[in-house]
């Protein structure tokens, strides 16, 4: 099931859609995204680069998701940065193991196919989290597999790695994750769920740090 805030953000420019809990998406497609972008800034050129980002927070309850679309001259001196979804794909616990595996791997398939991103960004899977790292992996290897199918490259990043580079503090707590990750996309609120948000700042670091 995809939980999601389905949107369009660039500058102070929002165009919003009510959140959804269904397996369908909502009625926002790359056509619009585009044609929203074009709106708003008619007069501006190409940058050098532009890649469009998904980042993926792995889970099996909760998999959160971010999807960015970057902008920036060769040197990345000149950027724009516009969000464009995000939202968690989320199983019931009362589902069979193979079941909710299913469902991210459908989701997420029609996730990609939906915004056809460039590059994902996919946090690294610790082993200190004793209590879900088995259902983490279950769910990351769906989620890589999916990757695969979609020939979609991706990069890895642990938590330590997204905390240095969005705060500059290796051990900074969520809130100050979230806190950046609202400031750097221009956002009006901090986004949610947390799970999400985590998506949101996968994709940021890997524009920052590639």
């Amino acid at each position: 099931m995809v939980v999601r805030r389905a949107f369009v953000k660039i500058s102070s420019i929002t165009s919003s859609f009510q959140s959804i809990a269904v397996r369908a998406f909502c009625p926002l497609t790359p056509d619009l995204v585009n044609s929203v972008i074009s709106q708003a800034s008619p007069e501006s050129k190409p940058l050098g680069i532009k890649k469009r980002i998904l980042g993926l927070d792995p889970g099996l309850a909760s998999l959160g998701f971010g999807i960015i679309d970057c902008e920036a001259d060769e040197n990345k001196e000149a950027q724009s940065l516009t969000t464009i979804d995000f939202g968690v794909i989320k199983t019931p616990a009362s589902d069979k193991m193979g079941d909710r595996l299913c469902t991210i791997y459908d989701d997420l398939h029609q996730l990609i196919q939906h915004w056809q991103p460039d590059l994902a960004s996919v946090e690294k899977l610790f082993f200190y989290r004793m209590g879900n790292t088995i259902a983490v992996a279950q769910a990351r290897g769906v989620l890589t597999l999916v990757l695969a199918q979609a020939k979609l490259d991706f990069c890895e990043f642990t938590p330590a790695q997204v905390k240095q580079t969005l705060t500059g503090y290796g051990n900074a707590d969520k809130g100050q994750v979230q806190e950046a990750v609202t400031r750097e996309l221009a956002l009006d609120y901090l986004p949610k769920p947390d799970d999400a948000a985590d998506g949101l700042a996968l994709a940021l670091t890997a524009w920052l740090v590639l």
